[in-house]
């Protein structure tokens, strides 16, 4: 197994820290995998796969607008 130098990790360190959309994105998809089998699971046969993902991920973003709504509306200085 070859090891990374330390620059080349002080890069992918910079690099990560600059772009978190990316990561975020990434781990609401998990998530939504995670969501849509549960809900899938729950509902049996009553909606397709493909309908339950985009439950999930209306979920998802309805869940984030609220909370960027309610930041904005207790801390309306920072926008």
């Amino acid at each position: 197994m070859k090891y990374l130098p330390a620059e080349d990790l002080a890069i992918l360190w910079q690099t990560w820290n600059r772009r978190k959309y990316p990561t975020y994105l990434f781990l609401a998809l998990c998530f939504n995998v995670i969501l849509a089998s549960a809900a899938f699971a729950a509902t049996g046969d009553t909606f397709s796969r493909p309908q339950i993902y985009a439950l999930g991920i209306l979920g998802l973003g309805t869940v984030a607008l609220s909370a960027y709504l309610f930041v904005v509306m207790f801390q309306p200085e920072r926008f």
